[in-house]
């Protein structure tokens, strides 16, 4: 595993990190601290980042109108991206998935009628897992589709829905019968066209971005939307984990790259007894054992997207990558809101907002304690979470 960047790269992620600085900065400093902002600003944040590959285009093939960037590629941009705006990156992350959901279905009328739109940043979209009494096992899902002739009737709600008060539509994982997570389906419920509500939901961080309950009050859906063959639901959800948790650790370890140059910056204006506090040897050792963090961090997550790039199940791996990168951030944020001293408590100097930030990231697409399951599991062959 070499993860020296090529020379495309490296050009890649020096042209973007100029347009984040100079372009995406000024819009999100705006919005600082826990402003919400609104959909049309960001889409148009989606748009102007497409010519990059960061859009919602970046993984999409070329045939279907994307860059087809690898993996690898997309996260090394991705982290600058976190590092600026864990909002916009969080909500782009949520994008992203949405449109190789797309890309990847069996669906080829809804691909068709989605992706496009998608790919040019017209229209935003959400994926309906989490309910009010279902989390990381999806299994117990029970949002209710009942056939009705050519139709399906939808019932139920969702939440802790990202990009869920943005969203045009919804990618909604339902139960299609009563019991067993065979009877798991995906289905496309279009706002517009078939109705849904949205509330968003007020939080600890992240406030800049949406995340929301959705309401589907026997919402009539064409069966035709069936995103992939009915049953199909947990596997192809599962998958999408395996993509899902290293970008969430990703943009774990872009926020506490951010506190860590806030840090360090720090560390080398205050003074205090008679020298900048870098200079003393407890400060000093905070900052290294950050900045180690960060790196492990960021071996783990680029060899899940190695392997992703290679087309191996990287289940293990991600959760991994998952674990370590978001707990890390929690720790890296709270060490710069330490050096900080009493000035890293107020919101003047923006480290409280990364902190709050980082300590989100181990809640989404599975907690610390299921991704330890995971491996568990992966380790004895024994499943804990029966």
């Amino acid at each position: 595993m070499n993860f020296l960047p090529t020379e495309e790269q490296r050009m890649a992620v020096e042209g973007f990190t100029r347009f984040l600085e100079d372009k995406l900065r000024p819009i999100v400093q705006r919005y600082q601290p826990d402003k919400f902002i609104e959909k049309e600003r960001m889409l148009e944040i989606f748009q102007m980042m497409l010519p990059y590959g960061m859009g919602g285009n970046g993984l999409i093939s070329e045939e279907n109108g994307g860059m087809g960037l690898p993996w690898l590629t997309y996260a090394l941009m991705y982290e600058q991206l976190a590092r600026i705006s864990g909002d916009v990156a969080l909500s782009l992350l949520i994008q992203q998935l949405g449109a190789y959901s797309l890309e990847v279905c069996t669906n080829e009328a809804m691909r068709k009628k989605y992706l496009p739109r998608m790919v040019r940043a017209e229209i935003i979209s959400c994926s309906g897992i989490s309910e009010p009494g279902v989390g990381s096992n999806v299994a117990e899902v029970t949002c209710r589709a009942q056939r009705d002739g050519d139709h399906y009737i939808v019932t139920g709600e969702k939440t802790w829905i990202s990009n869920g008060h943005y969203s045009d539509f919804c990618m909604v994982v339902v139960r299609t019968s009563s019991e067993g997570s065979g009877n798991l389906s995906m289905i496309l419920v279009d706002r517009a066209e078939h109705g849904y509500e949205s509330r968003n939901i007020d939080k600890l961080g992240l406030n800049s971005t949406s995340t929301a309950q959705l309401f589907f009050d026997h919402v009539r859906v064409p069966a035709e939307n069936m995103m992939i063959a009915p049953g199909a639901g947990l596997k192809s959800t599962l998958v999408l984990f395996e993509k899902a948790r290293p970008m969430v650790g990703l943009t774990s370890i872009g926020i506490a790259q951010a506190a860590l140059d806030k840090a360090v910056a720090y560390a080398k204006e205050r003074r205090q007894h008679g020298k900048p506090i870098g200079g003393h040897q407890l400060i000093q050792g905070m900052l290294a054992e950050a900045a180690t963090e960060l790196d492990a961090a960021r071996l783990l997550v680029y060899r899940a997207f190695d392997l992703i790039d290679h087309g191996v199940r990287s289940e293990v791996q991600s959760a991994m990558a998952k674990w370590y990168a978001t707990e890390m951030a929690v720790d890296v944020a709270s060490k710069a809101l330490q050096v900080h001293g009493g000035n890293g408590i107020t919101k003047e100097f923006g480290v409280e907002l990364l902190f709050r930030n980082a300590r989100m990231m181990p809640i989404p697409d599975g907690t610390t304690e299921i991704q330890k399951l995971i491996i568990g599991r992966a380790l004895t062959g024994i499943n804990a979470f029966s």
